[in-house]
């Protein structure tokens, strides 16, 4: 071995450790280089199509479509409840605290196309403050009360709700959709105020009805959401063409009433100045045409539309119950004709008083034994003539004529909260006294809605017809689909239908003084009945009144009814408003006036 060899291989063996320390590093990255390709492969060649997606997926987003809730409009389609487009502007903080505007004149804002101002200043500030003072003016908000809403690390918070969308198109000029986006909202608006107030009622926060027809026609009134799917970039925007799927919402159908606004906003003034002028704690009035159709129905409340007050109080019309007093009479004098028991000209000699099953029962007032007929002892509104008529009445017939004539039924309109009245489950519930009063309108109760029923039961020559409030639904296209008028019965002939209303317009000659329509006749019954007042007895009076009009060519049925007015007796002040309210409707629907009166039957002989 040469000296040079030796020499070398003595160099060699000094750096072996080095040497193969950098043999091991060189191993391992050759090792992750060929695991990383082969990686690499498996991404591109086996996975890619896998990993693309679940990019795509990470994009893509499904946004509501969401439906308006349709209208509701009176007979002749104006509008008395409507949803009107509307945004809820939404906030994202941790944008905001990033959010640096760009100056007006810069280069970014030439590369950009926009630039951040307010009143032609630059903003001046950074972050939420700066957002707030962006968005202040436009939504008539302190820019502090913004900021502070915009200050954290939350990704979302509520900015302002029923944002207009002027506004929302104004807002969007901003260039802020980094930090600031809108979502699709409603708000349900009730353009005439008060009017139909409790009887429309509301909806909950969440659009849903919660009172009076809103709630009564939810389910035809909500409409079905649709949606979008698409991808979106880092700042939530749309991405064009990349929709994939996209199901159009379908707006609520329209419902349109029975109520015509004009008669409805007439009778609201009329029942609550008649309320206030006779001192009444109370007032209601309802207006039918003789197909069941209520044309009017108001109260002396006043809500506004949608208010609490609406959503918590339902109309007095359905609710209020009262014993009809002496209009229930004119159920008494049908049944007995229409049993054959007797004839509108049966004769009775009626003493002012009369005791039976060792009950006694007296007139409203004293007199001497007085010579009238059937149809005189309604127009003179007798209790004893009632009774005396009544002797081979039986108590099964009295419950069934009252049953027939709706007292204690369901009207069949479906207003939440509205009563059935009261009678009792059979007669044989009645005690001795009851048996008889039930003759003159006492010992049951009704609402106005099933009185008013009553009166156009006879106006419509004996035919009780199925009540209703909605007239029609009108669905997102436009097809117009009646409602239901199914279920008029048949209570009585129409020859006693028509003695009925002759006798009930002798009874409306006896107010003609205080009671008119010029140029038209009227058939009419009033009552006053005891209540019980707010401490159980009785100290209270209900005082109403029936009409029908023109009494020779029924049109309308009209019924007002007062709570302790000051006059106390129906014709006296629940007839008045009564008048003043079939005077209006003559003149509105031009009804022909009336012929003179020529067949009166007899009241007396």
């Amino acid at each position: 071995m040469t000296p040079m060899f030796a020499s070398f291989k003595r160099r060699l063996s000094q750096h072996t450790p080095f040497f193969n320390r950098v043999v091991a590093v060189a191993v391992v990255f050759a090792v992750i280089a060929a695991l990383s390709i082969v990686k690499l492969a498996t991404i591109q060649l086996l996975e890619g199509s896998a990993t693309a997606q679940a990019a795509t997926n990470s994009r893509t987003t499904k946004t509501t479509l969401y439906a308006q809730r349709g209208s509701i409009v009176d007979a002749n389609g104006t509008v008395l409840a409507q949803s009107v487009e509307r945004y809820t502007l939404i906030g994202d903080p941790l944008m905001a605290s990033s959010f640096k505007p760009i100056d007006c004149g810069t280069a970014e804002a030439k590369s950009n196309g926009y630039c951040h101002s307010i009143d032609g200043q630059n903003v001046g500030d950074t972050g939420p403050a700066a957002v707030a003072r962006l968005l202040a003016p436009l939504l008539n908000m302190s820019a502090q009360e913004l900021g502070a809403k915009l200050t954290g690390t939350s990704r979302y918070v509520v900015l302002a709700r029923n944002v207009e969308p002027t506004v929302k198109r104004q807002i969007d000029q901003l260039h802020i959709s980094s930090v600031v986006s809108a979502q699709n909202a409603s708000q349900r608006t009730y353009p005439n105020g008060t009017l139909l107030g409790a009887v429309l009622g509301g909806v909950d926060d969440s659009g849903a009805g919660v009172a009076g027809l809103e709630q009564m026609e939810n389910d035809v009134l909500t409409g079905t959401d649709g949606y979008q799917i698409y991808q979106q970039g880092n700042l939530g925007q749309k991405i064009p063409g990349t929709q994939t799927e996209s199901v159009d919402p379908v707006n609520g159908s329209t419902v349109k009433l029975t109520i015509d606004r004009d008669v409805q906003w007439y009778v609201e003034q009329a029942i609550q100045e008649g309320t206030k002028k006779y001192s009444a704690k109370w007032g209601m009035a309802v207006v039918s045409d003789l197909q069941g159709n209520i044309i009017a129905m108001a109260d002396s409340d006043t809500y506004e539309a949608g208010s609490t007050d609406a959503k918590m109080h339902a109309s007095r019309v359905g609710t209020e119950t009262f014993e009809p007093g002496s209009t229930g009479k004119v159920i008494t004098m049908a049944a007995l004709m229409q049993e054959g028991l007797h004839k509108a000209t049966d004769q009775f000699s009626v003493p002012s008083t009369i005791t039976e099953d060792g009950q006694t029962y007296k007139d409203s007032h004293d007199h001497g034994t007085s010579q009238w007929t059937l149809a005189g002892i309604l127009q003179n509104s007798s209790n004893v003539g009632m009774i005396m008529a009544s002797k081979n009445y039986s108590d099964a017939k009295r419950y069934e004529y009252l049953t027939k004539f709706g007292v204690g039924q369901s009207t069949g309109i479906g207003l939440p909260g509205e009563s059935n009245g009261y009678l009792a489950p059979s007669a044989d519930r009645w005690d001795r006294r009851t048996r008889n009063t039930v003759l003159f309108g006492q010992g049951y109760s009704m609402t106005a809605l099933q009185l008013t029923n009553m009166g156009v039961t006879i106006a419509n020559k004996g035919v009780k017809p199925q009540q209703r409030l909605v007239k029609s639904v009108i669905d997102a296209n436009g097809k117009e689909t009646a409602a239901s008028n199914d279920g008029a019965t048949r209570v009585v002939d129409e020859q006693v239908a028509a003695d009925t209303l002759n006798a009930m317009e002798s009874v409306a000659e006896d107010y003609r003084k205080v009671v008119s329509v010029p140029g038209y006749r009227i058939a009419a019954k009033t009552g006053t009945a005891e209540v019980a007042g707010d401490n159980g007895s009785l100290t209270s009076i209900v005082a109403d009144w029936v009409g029908i009009l023109p009494a020779d060519n029924p049109q309308f049925v009209v019924t007002v009814v007062l709570k302790d007015p000051s006059g106390i007796y129906g014709g006296m002040t629940a007839g008045p408003i009564f008048a003043q309210i079939g005077q209006f409707l003559m003149q509105k629907y031009e009804v022909t006036p009336s012929a003179p009166r020529t067949d009166a039957i007899p009241v007396d002989w």
